[in-house]
């Protein structure tokens, strides 16, 4: 009788498998005490097999796992490496049409990428030679947004479970071995197997590292055994580059209305007395309809009472300007109000009716909306964040 050691030789434990496959369920179901069928519908109800989805049943023995998942109408692809195995699984579920058997290395799966709705694997992840590998192999096989969940022994969170459970394994297990298996030997491996085996909070951080997210796990049997679940993350949708493009393009005949706006020979006078001060209100006229161009709504502001001083050439002193309240009704400049300050700087001849057309113009630079939309175009996240 062969028996396979913590090297996990594939060779050696599907030698040791070949043996016990006769008697396999039934050894399982006295060594678990019965709570193997138990264990078998909490896996089923964590995949949730749906009517025709394709499902990877992972060291599937002889199929009986694979017989509870196909049980709601799902193909079953039963896959395991040890031959005998396959080979009574092929027999007694031979009237089954949704379960296929095929023999196959967990660590080199035959299939192709993203080809299964769901994978699973009940107590055969610890004897991988490589359980990180066959990890990977996994997330590989299985399609964008479907799970994959690992059933398998674990270490109970309470001190005196752990404690009973290490003395069954040490001195219980063995004796039911005996009555029960054709491979005693083959259990001894099984429980130094259990002892090696990380806890819970270790297997789920293997399956993070291969790739899932939302990886949770519950455990069954105060913790002898625990289910692992993990999802494999959708395909990003492809980012739309012209939605962060748009406003810059907007911005374009924004800077090219000023030309416009300093072409008139009422703007063009201030612009060569002083360029500085005419160089701004020109920028603010067209901002009523430019988004971009209210982004300097208060630099607008400012120069706002000093531009009727600038269209006031024949006025000696400043200060007058600084008083638009004071300022003599002879003069056209002045009579503009400080709230509309290109009504003078738009028209210095005629003052007169242009008065509350330009405090219309003048209004629409003070209000935030373009420059939100252009501050929300810069501060869209990109997908995913």
């Amino acid at each position: 009788m062969s028996k396979a050691d913590l090297s996990k030789q594939p060779a050696q434990v599907a030698a040791m498998f070949d043996q016990v496959s006769t008697r396999y369920d039934r050894t399982n179901n006295v060594l678990s005490v019965g709570n193997a069928a138990l264990w078998r519908v909490a896996t089923t109800r964590a995949v949730d097999p749906r009517v025709g989805e394709t499902i990877l049943d992972v060291a599937a023995g002889t199929g009986t796992s694979s017989a509870s998942l196909a049980r709601n109408g799902a193909s079953v692809v039963a896959a395991d490496f040890s031959a005998g195995m396959i080979e009574v699984g092929r027999q007694r579920q031979a009237g089954n049409p949704f379960i296929r058997f095929v023999q196959a290395d967990a660590t080199d799966l035959p299939f192709d990428d993203d080809t299964f709705d769901a994978v699973t694997i009940s107590f055969g992840l610890r004897n991988i030679v490589d359980p990180k590998k066959a990890l990977a192999e996994f997330y590989r096989v299985v399609k964008p947004g479907g799970r994959v969940v690992v059933c398998e022994f674990s270490r109970p969170p309470l001190a005196p479970v752990r404690a009973g459970y290490s003395a069954y394994l040490k001195f219980g297990m063995p004796v039911l071995a005996r009555v029960a298996s054709s491979n005693p030997a083959a259990y001894e491996y099984l429980m130094e197997s259990i002892e090696a085996w990380p806890d819970q909070r270790a297997l789920a951080g293997w399956m993070r590292e291969a790739g899932f997210e939302r990886v949770a796990y519950r455990n069954l049997t105060a913790g002898i055994v625990a289910l692992h679940r993990g999802f494999k993350p959708e395909r990003p949708p492809v980012p739309v580059e012209t939605v962060a493009e748009t406003p810059l393009a907007d911005a374009a005949p924004s800077a090219a209305s000023k030309k416009p706006a300093g072409g008139s020979p009422s703007a063009a006078k201030p612009a060569t007395t002083k360029p500085a001060g005419a160089a701004k209100p020109a920028a603010a006229k067209p901002a009523g309809a430019a988004k971009p161009a209210a982004a300097k709504p208060a630099g607008a502001a400012k120069p706002a009472a000093a531009k009727p001083a600038a269209a006031k050439r024949a006025t000696p002193a400043e200060s007058g300007a600084a008083k638009p309240a004071a300022a003599k009704p002879a003069k056209p400049g002045t009579t503009a109000k400080p709230s509309a300050p290109k009504s003078g700087a738009a028209q210095p001849a005629a003052p007169k009716p242009k008065r509350s057309t330009s405090a219309g113009s003048a209004s629409r630079p003070a209000s935030a909306g373009p420059a939100g939309s252009e501050e929300s175009a810069s501060t869209i996240p990109s997908e995913g964040e």
